[in-house]
């Protein structure tokens, strides 16, 4: 993929709506209107598939269920409230909502949404980011008890990380051998062993913890890439932090400003398969996308405008396993390689799912 465009993020979305070159009609959105990104002449990269706020929504509107058939009675609608940390694995995309205090889970292949059922040990109170890992381990940074709750594949509780008080987490994420933690109150990540979950140092190291350009502030969300580097987005400091795996400091990924390769209040963070960075932004409401140097390649979506609006977006996330479910919303010509999945904390999208692609 090659830098697409390079513009001010406030005026540029007037030309980010475009259709397929190649005969994409203008239709209706229950119809067939596709929306893709980067803007012409460039070749389309990513295409805005579908969004949902409610378990009706995912289901196309209509509930088709067995109860609704034989009683003529409509199950009660399951609504988002306000979602922030989001992860997608086993076929379902879960979803952590500030407003209801719970693990929202979204089943794929039935289309229904539940709730994360954590007894006991396994209680949460308010769940705010959430990971997964290659085998299908939950990852739930808990910011009312300042701990990570781990689960196992199918959602029975395994442990909590982190002593209360001794930490204020705000995201986990998890790699083979190691668990990452993002630390508010100590403003650094904790890497643990993943098996023992025993400390076994810090990001940043103390050397780069006294550079103010190294350091972290208020770290808030966490990615891995293929090489076992991490990136760190520091909402404070108007940039994503990228590390080793032995933590020593890389590079620093955008600044403060309102430029695309800039920053406002930059959250969420994602990496592909090819090392692609994705960031969202709070304030200026679109996701990046830079490449494994840093360089930015593109970005997609606008705020206030229809299917392609992202309100207070907090999370990206890459999805590969899932994108069958979701192809039959691409155009015709247009062959999805990914899930891009962003929330939005309100309005009308809490959950857009975008494909990354190109056409064939």
């Amino acid at each position: 993929m090659k830098i697409t465009h390079i513009c001010k993020i406030r005026v540029a979305g007037l030309a980010a709506v475009l259709c397929l070159a190649a005969g994409c009609a203008t239709q209706t959105k229950t119809a067939s209107t596709y929306y893709f990104f980067p803007p012409p002449p460039n070749e389309p990269r990513l295409q805005f598939l579908m969004s949902f706020s409610s378990e009706k929504e995912l289901r196309g509107g209509e509930d088709k269920s067995l109860m609704t058939f034989l009683t003529g009675e409509r199950p009660p609608d399951k609504l988002f409230g306000k979602p922030y940390g989001a992860a997608a694995g086993n076929k379902k995309i879960y979803v952590c909502d500030t407003d209801l205090n719970a693990v929202l889970v979204v089943d794929l292949q039935t289309r229904r949404i539940q709730v994360l059922d954590a007894p006991g040990e396994g209680t949460l109170n308010q769940p705010l980011n959430i990971s997964v890992d290659g085998d299908g381990n939950l990852y739930v940074t808990d910011v009312g008890r300042n701990q990570v709750i781990i689960f196992d594949k199918n959602g029975d509780y395994v442990a909590a990380l982190g002593k209360q008080g001794e930490m204020k987490p705000r995201d986990a994420v998890a790699s083979q051998d190691r668990i990452y933690v993002a630390d508010l109150q100590k403003h650094d990540v904790h890497v643990f062993d993943k098996k023992t979950r025993n400390l076994l140092f810090d990001i940043p190291n103390s050397q780069d913890a006294t550079n103010r350009l190294r350091a972290l502030f208020t770290p808030t969300n966490l990615a891995l890439d293929s090489k076992g580097r991490l990136y760190v987005s520091d909402s404070g400091a108007f940039h994503v932090q990228l590390y080793d795996k032995d933590g020593a400091f890389l590079r620093s990924v955008g600044g403060i400003g309102d430029s695309t390769g800039q920053f406002a209040r930059v959250k969420g963070v994602a990496v592909d398969r090819d090392d692609r960075l994705y960031a969202v932004d709070a304030l200026s409401q679109v996701t990046q996308i830079f490449d494994d140097q840093g360089r930015l390649l593109t970005w997609f979506a606008q705020p206030g405008k229809d299917n392609l609006v992202q309100n207070l977006p907090a999370k990206v996330v890459v999805d590969y396993d899932d994108v069958d479910f979701f192809q039959s919303y691409a155009a015709p010509n247009f062959k999805v390689e990914h899930l891009v999945i962003v929330i939005n904390q309100i309005g009308q999208h809490k959950v857009s799912i975008y494909g990354f692609g190109h056409k064939k």
